[in-house]
């Protein structure tokens, strides 16, 4: 379980993690490497919520929320 506050937790099970690779600067290895990665969570069908959370999340999220209710985090490493 991952624990947002004292009263929200979301099971590791909901979170789908993927690893991509991303354009930019980087020579040879740019195509070669995974750079980034990218965590999705399906907040519109976790039963585990309750509805104002997720209605909450939903609107705090703004772009980063897919129109299927899906949350997309992306973290990437920027090279110099």
């Amino acid at each position: 379980m991952i624990r947002i506050t004292r009263t929200i937790t979301i099971d590791e099970s909901e979170i789908q993690e993927y690893f991509v690779g991303v354009s930019g600067p980087g020579g040879q290895n740019v195509n070669k490497a995974a750079t980034a990665v990218q965590l999705r969570f399906d907040v519109a069908n976790s039963g585990s919520r309750p509805e104002e959370v997720r209605t909450r999340l939903i609107s705090l999220a703004g772009n980063r929320i897919t129109e299927d209710g899906i949350l997309i985090i992306d973290a990437r490493r920027f090279r110099p």
